[in-house]
């Protein structure tokens, strides 16, 4: 067993714990007072790290809520039997590129409840959540995106969300100048004033892929910083790509525009942005928050990334050595790159696999108990993908928990439960009833087996589900029983940000 620094939990979102009798600020309610329980699940090892609780406890869920947690006896309409299993908060992905029915499954299985698009996000808002409403197996919600707002001004194309578009309409944009034109003050303005109306339609903040927009001024990015903190949304970050001021002087920019003008920062996969400078830059984000900052951070428990070799985070690579392109991988065929392919899959596009990061080094990140766990999954919508939009949840509990006994598993529920609920809440208050086990919270559970729970998916086979995560419930319905996603059901909810 390793020994790692330890954080406060509860301090890392700058938030009050929620209260030690489980109410979560609701009123205690009596089986008699709310009459037949829809489901009770019985007999489980409840653990609800917004309190702290661990315990066995009987549930009992009515109308889609918690009604009770308790060590009575309860009777209900349908009765579930969770001895062995663990009952925790469903899972809580602030990073997840996989906004599609396919990918959604794939998380369900493994314990997502609420799957939210906050890195790229989209454009524009209610044209996007249009296309998922009523047809969800889970809850859904994004960012409103700074480059679907680029790509409108300088291009005029709606990208809606680029990470689940066509080959060919990923092909339109790349044929535009959106990521790459150096814009006016007054086209930031206009950037702007899509940013704030993708908020009136329901953002959760604004979502930065700055290393894809290289034609970003810090200027704009710096403009659109104050737009946010006068709004009070977030900023959910992609950094500058490193061949720009490398990696410190990325992470210094985002640190230095969230100081100067107020506004709530989280940074996202700090294993990839960071690389082997992870413990210098994760001391940067808790000195900042030292002096008072809104920081935020996540990781996610694989040392290889993904995006598209089309992108602008592969435009440096025309003359690199040979053995670089080793380390890609594409998607899928699972064959490893030559320079000679490297340059026939860029002109076509595509997603590929970039491994080198060291695991020594990821497992330090991915635990610390002040990084988040997100899995920044890629879509399964197209065909094979990267195993993080698979196994991320399972992977952490079953190696970093069970195995490897890198944390407990009350902190790693911690980091896919409270913590990225408490992130997100101020700005969508139905998130103050999410990633918990509390009376009056919303029924969305998780159910595993903490023996056998782990990831499936593979490099070479990403889209296999998780094992040992047996039941997933989104507002007391099962998405997930036994083992099995449940066919023809879709309870999940857009996730709106009121600001």
């Amino acid at each position: 067993m390793r020994a790692f620094s330890v954080i406060p939990i509860l301090a890392v979102v700058g938030c009050q714990a929620d209260p030690p009798d489980g109410s979560a600020g609701f009123p205690e309610q009596s089986a008699a007072e709310v009459g037949a329980f829809d489901l009770v699940i019985s007999g489980g090892r409840v653990m609800d790290p917004g309190t702290g609780l661990d315990a066995v406890k009987n549930v009992g869920i009515a109308d889609g809520r918690i009604v009770a947690v308790t060590e009575d006896p309860l009777e209900g309409s349908e009765s579930l039997e969770a001895d062995g299993l663990v009952v925790a908060p469903g899972f809580i992905d602030l990073h997840a590129h996989g906004q599609d029915p396919v990918s959604a499954r794939l998380q369900a299985a493994d314990g997502v409840t609420t799957a939210l698009e906050m890195e790229i996000g989209v454009f524009p808002v209610s044209e996007w959540i249009a296309t998922r409403e009523g047809q969800a197996i889970i809850n859904f919600g994004a960012t409103v995106s700074h480059a679907g707002a680029r790509f409108m001004v300088v291009d005029g194309i709606k990208a809606l969300h680029w990470p689940t578009l066509t080959e060919e309409e990923s092909a339109a944009l790349d044929a535009g100048m959106g990521a790459y034109a150096e814009i006016t003050e007054q086209q930031i303005g206009e950037v702007i004033e899509l940013l704030e109306d993708g908020l009136t339609e329901g953002g959760l903040g604004i979502g930065f892929g700055i290393t894809y927009t290289p034609g970003a001024s810090r200027l704009e990015i710096l403009r659109t910083f104050e737009m946010a903190a006068t709004r009070g949304v977030p900023a959910y970050v992609h950094l500058r790509g490193r061949d720009s001021g490398g990696t410190l002087g990325a992470f210094q920019e985002a640190i230095a525009d969230a100081a100067i003008t107020g506004a709530s920062l989280h940074i996202v996969h700090m294993n990839s942005s960071s690389g082997e400078l992870a413990p210098v830059t994760l001391g940067m984000i808790r000195g900042a928050r030292d002096q008072g900052l809104d920081i935020t951070t996540e990781a996610y428990p694989y040392t290889a990334g993904s995006t598209r070799i089309e992108s602008a985070a592969y435009d440096s690579w025309e003359d690199n050595p040979d053995a670089d392109f080793g380390r890609l991988q594409w998607a899928v065929t699972g064959e490893r790159l030559t320079a000679e392919t490297f340059r026939q899959y860029r002109a076509t596009g595509g997603w590929v696999i970039a491994h080198g990061r060291t695991e020594e080094m990821n497992e330090w990140v991915t635990v610390q108990p002040d990084v988040m766990v997100a899995s920044d999954g890629i879509p399964f919508l197209y065909g094979p993908a990267h195993p993080r939009g698979a196994g991320t949840y399972a992977r952490v509990l079953g190696r970093y928990v069970r195995e490897r006994e890198s944390l407990s598993l009350m902190d790693a529920l911690a980091k896919m439960t409270i913590q990225p609920a408490r992130r997100v809440e101020d700005v969508a208050p139905v998130m103050a009833r999410k990633g918990r086990v509390q009376v009056g919270s919303d029924a969305d559970l998780t159910l595993f087996d903490p023996e056998t729970v782990i990831d499936r998916s593979t490099y070479s086979d990403g889209d296999q589900p998780s094992a040992g995560i047996v039941h997933v419930m989104v507002e007391g319905q099962f998405v997930v029983r036994d083992g099995e996603v449940v066919d023809g059901v879709f309870p999940g909810k857009v996730i709106r940000g009121t600001r």
